[in-house]
């Protein structure tokens, strides 16, 4: 199928990213996969991958042993497969056209990424376009839907890691528990000093014990307006040695 909307972004190191008018993507990408920050061992998924950037991310600066990305919308799904292919990540990254509800990994995973849908389905403005407003509003899959799927994934002591916003907090703690995933860490994202959280980064552990650590604040940006360093340092980070 062809589209005429589709351009491509340098994300350097030889890796490019598929985009168009509905798949498109932004900061918390970046705020995720460092976040989440596989090892070079690891065997990783990404759902709800979009045009694939949180999976390129990962593959650029982690390297991760095998890497699965998976999509729902066809679109999307093209444009991961010439994300993959413009970047030269055929022999390790796969990319999966499907449910995350009804995907099954062929092999055990130690880490599960997603930036999922923030807002509950009924709520908010809806966007003209279809894509994007399954992108956007909980239409194909919940919080609860992405935990299930990752339970069911996952090696026991394996990660889910994800982003949200702050008034979904609880959700995502209800959600990870419902389904064996204990919350380990928390760390919120400010666009400065002095404001209050505009995105939460949450990983659980399958499995794990009922222990939650809560990590410094990240600034994106500083009080003058500059980037902050370490939001700095993420945008630029340097493949893992």
């Amino acid at each position: 199928m062809q589209y005429d909307d589709l351009t491509f972004e340098e994300l350097g190191k030889g890796y490019k990213i598929c985009i168009s008018t509905e798949h498109r993507f932004g900061t918390d990408a970046f705020l995720l996969a460092d976040f989440t920050r596989p090892r070079h061992k690891d065997k990783v998924c990404d759902f709800c991958t979009g045009c694939g950037i949180i999976a390129m991310i990962m593959r650029r600066n982690f390297q991760p042993q095998r890497l699965y990305a998976v999509e729902l919308q066809e679109k999307a799904y093209e444009q991961l497969k010439l994300t993959i292919e413009k970047s030269g990540a055929q022999g390790d990254t796969f990319a999966v056209l499907g449910d995350l509800k009804e995907w099954r990994s062929p092999e055990p995973l130690d880490v599960i990424t997603c930036n999922p849908p923030y807002k509950i389905s009924g709520t908010g403005a809806k966007n003209d376009s279809e894509a994007v407003t399954i992108a956007r509003h909980e239409i194909e899959c919940t919080v609860d839907d992405v935990c299930r799927a990752a339970a069911k994934n996952l090696r026991f002591g394996g990660r889910l890691c994800i982003c949200n916003r702050p008034e979904r907090l609880s959700d995502i703690v209800t959600a990870m528990r419902a389904n064996g995933i204990e919350p380990k860490r928390l760390r919120t994202v400010h666009k400065n000093p002095d404001c209050p959280p505009w995105l939460i980064l949450v990983e659980g552990r399958k499995g794990g014990n009922n222990f939650i650590q809560i990590e410094k604040p990240l600034y994106v940006r500083t009080k003058d307006g500059g980037i902050s360093p370490e939001m700095e340092s993420i945008y630029t980070a340097e493949i893992n040695k």
